[in-house]
């Protein structure tokens, strides 16, 4: 059990952030130990084969690769820099990690059990090369792994964060933090964490917990020290129809509607929000309602209030139109 003091100061700076990075490392996690997180299996088997090829995850895999163990063990807090927002950029961040000193490399990974494979030696020995060849794999691990859902994820993490931010207007900050995983409890003055490999210091005054929402971070939640601004990353909600396959627009609906607004008829199987349908087709949610628009203007689908939602869902006309189509 891990407690982190959270002083009055604290809790009021308690922010969300999204980060690609942590997405990065927590899907290396998911690939050394698919069996606990076969949510992700889907995802597993069609990225994995690709990233053996590359050289990037298995026996052959390079620095990401070692710096990350399976299971619950320490994860070096120099991979996590703490995001900025929530407008998260890969760039960015990798930047922030060449920029690492040498000895706070050095002191994380004096922190790693047993000895060390050789290309760990080598970024001991060598910090500054080795964190630019650790930035070079990471690029190349998220153009084959994470780039072609991104969209899917990063509506799903958005998400994510409007809902705990109307939950924060609703139950406070104590509502926010017990309602963000069962290993997480806020009591007193404290947010204690049930995870025994977590580093997390007291937050002072001047500093607040960054809440990083993931998709990959599942089922558990990892907390690092990075600086003096501790970080808490937990599974995002939702994550159940992440990699379903989609149904697919009939191509002569297609031809007629065009591809979106197509693709949004085929997922209105069943009444979803403007965030739903962004997130499970990957458009961005303002071409979602600008397709949703045109089809309720054309009498293919209707949209009703459901408590603070609104839900749009398909006509007649439509369900007509798309089995006169297959």
């Amino acid at each position: 059990m891990v407690a982190i003091g959270l002083s009055a100061g604290a809790v009021a700076r308690v922010r969300f952030a999204l980060s690609c990075l942590w997405e990065v490392v927590a899907s290396v996690r998911v690939l050394r130990d698919p069996g606990e997180h076969a949510i992700h299996l889907p995802w597993v088997n069609r990225v994995r084969p690709r990233l053996v090829e590359a050289g990037l995850v298995g026996p052959n895999g390079g620095l990401l690769w070692q710096l990350v163990p399976s299971g619950p063990g320490y994860l070096a807090d120099f991979l996590t820099p703490p995001p900025v927002g929530l407008a998260p950029e890969l760039g960015a961040e990798l930047d922030v990690l060449r920029a690492t000193p040498p000895g706070t490399v050095r002191a994380h990974l004096d922190l790693y059990p047993g000895a060390r494979p050789p290309v760990l030696a080598a970024l001991y020995a060598e910090p500054e090369d080795g964190l630019l060849r650790l930035a070079d794999e990471i690029a190349a691990y998220w153009r084959l792994a994470l780039a072609p859902g991104w969209p899917r994820i990063r509506a799903l993490l958005d998400a994510e964060v409007f809902r705990r931010a109307r939950l924060l207007a609703e139950d406070g900050a104590a509502g926010l933090l017990n309602d963000l995983h069962e290993r997480v409890r806020w009591e007193g003055d404290g947010l204690r964490i049930s995870q025994g490999h977590c580093l997390a210091p007291d937050v002072p005054d001047g500093t607040g917990l960054v809440l990083v929402p993931s998709v990959f971070v599942w089922p558990s939640v990892l907390s690092i020290a990075a600086g003096d601004v501790p970080q808490l990353a937990y599974p995002a909600r939702g994550l159940g129809t992440l990699w379903e396959c989609p149904p697919a627009a009939p191509d002569a609906l297609v031809a007629v509607l065009g591809r979106g607004r197509a693709r949004l008829l085929a997922e209105l199987d069943a009444p979803r929000s403007t965030t739903e349908l962004a997130r499970r087709t990957g458009l961005s949610p303002a071409g979602v309602s600008q397709h949703l628009t045109a089809l309720r203007a054309a009498g293919l689908v209707v949209t009703h209030r459901q408590g603070r939602s609104l839900l749009s869902n398909r006509t007649a006309v439509a369900e007509a139109l798309l089995t006169a189509s297959t």
